[in-house]
């Protein structure tokens, strides 16, 4: 029987697309669900701030009656007009091993790119460099992260037979966290702060509310990546709905901040403790007790495992080592909690100032992922 593919209308059908890696992933000890409640934000033309710059549909696929694959086709206008192309992009892409179902997935997401004048089909990517990204073609035996995808391995050989080819590939790392901090680094650090005159800052609730400090990371964030690849520079007024919830309920600990003598943010470190078994617990529910696993894990029990969210530095702070000054603030913590390894969010390969901060530590690049691209 031919595949079937629907696109998404009701408040039932987006949970069903939502839930479909719950079902494909149930037995799988590698795969680490999302919040499904954020989820539901993020995939709701309604509620999610992608709509204001975004043009997207939803799709499951049914075969013999079974649901056994789901794909977004998105145009984010903000990208095209900022790169200069014209590409549908294609995410939240999973599939059974069959190569009917991908391709009847990747030519409703064609569909819908070329009756909007666009020109190649790109992917995985979200809405923005926020959401996952990335098809896993590397590191199938190991834990996903939060805010990472997870794929089978025949995923890429999927969208290989379909014509695809790399566009960008990026890299993960696994660091234990060293008993002693390299000396090199802490000398470093003591320099950069009297010749830059930069200083760590403790971040609290009371400074977060009273300097919205959600907007200054928010526009630090924007300022660091915007020259990365396919990078989406997000309007300053969705800074509380792309970051107000997260910052509300992050443990500030995690956070490593440093300022300028005019206190100003010139660089910054969000990590937070590894929920990967609290969400393979909960399934990414959140009621009516998966909230007690994630509650635990990110505020009474130290994981073994910290993810390290994002590392930024102002672009004309670049080249003075403000990044000693992180990873001391970081590793320090993190030997003093107990913590015995960190893993970084997903780095382009092309990216070797980042890519390259781990050479001062121990450590394994343990993953890579891929966006493909294919001419439609």
């Amino acid at each position: 029987m031919s595949v079937e593919i629907v696109k998404v209308n009701t408040a039932r059908q987006r949970r069903m697309f939502i839930k479909f890696p719950e079902k494909l992933y149930r037995h799988n000890p590698y795969q680490v669900p999302n919040l499904v409640f954020d989820e539901q934000t993020t995939l709701n033309p309604a509620k999610t701030p992608a709509s204001s710059f975004c043009k997207f549909e939803l799709y499951l696929a049914y075969k013999d009656g079974e649901l056994v694959g789901r794909a977004a086709a998105i145009i984010n206008s903000l990208a095209n007009e900022r790169w200069g192309k014209k590409q549908v992009r294609i995410g939240w892409v999973d599939f059974i091993d069959d190569r009917e179902v991908s391709k009847a997935l990747v030519d409703a997401v064609i569909a819908f790119g070329k009756a909007n004048g666009m020109e190649y089909i790109v992917g995985p990517l979200g809405f923005t460099d926020l959401d996952p990204e990335g098809m896993l073609i590397e590191g199938f035996d190991r834990v996903s992260t939060m805010p990472a995808i997870y794929n089978f391995p025949y995923y890429p050989e999927h969208f290989e037979a379909l014509g695809f080819r790399k566009d960008a590939d990026w890299k993960e790392f696994r660091i234990p966290v060293p008993d002693q901090l390299p000396e090199k680094m802490i000398r470093v650090s003591k320099i950069v702060e009297q010749r830059a005159g930069v200083h760590v800052r403790k971040l609290t609730r009371r400074i977060v509310r009273k300097e919205d400090y959600g907007r200054k990371i928010f526009k630090m964030i924007n300022e660091t990546y915007k020259d990365l690849y396919e990078y989406t520079i997000l309007p300053e007024e969705l800074a509380d709905k792309y970051l107000g919830f997260y910052l509300s309920i992050l443990d500030l600990r995690y956070v490593s901040i440093v300022e300028n003598e005019q206190g100003e943010l010139v660089a910054f470190g969000v990590t937070m403790p590894s929920l990967a078994k609290a969400l393979q617990k909960s399934r990414g529910e959140l009621f009516p007790f998966g909230w007690i696993p994630l509650v635990r894990d990110m505020f009474f029990r130290h994981s073994e495992g910290v993810e390290l969210l994002l590392i930024g530095v102002r672009p004309d702070y670049r080249g003075q080592g403000l990044n000693s000054l992180l990873f001391v603030d970081m590793f320090t913590k993190f030997k003093k909690w107990g913590i015995k390894w960190a893993e970084s969010n997903p780095e382009l390969e092309l990216n070797a100032p980042m890519t390259s901060h781990w050479d001062i530590f121990e450590h394994e690049q343990h993953k890579r992922r891929r966006s493909y691209i294919m001419e439609i």
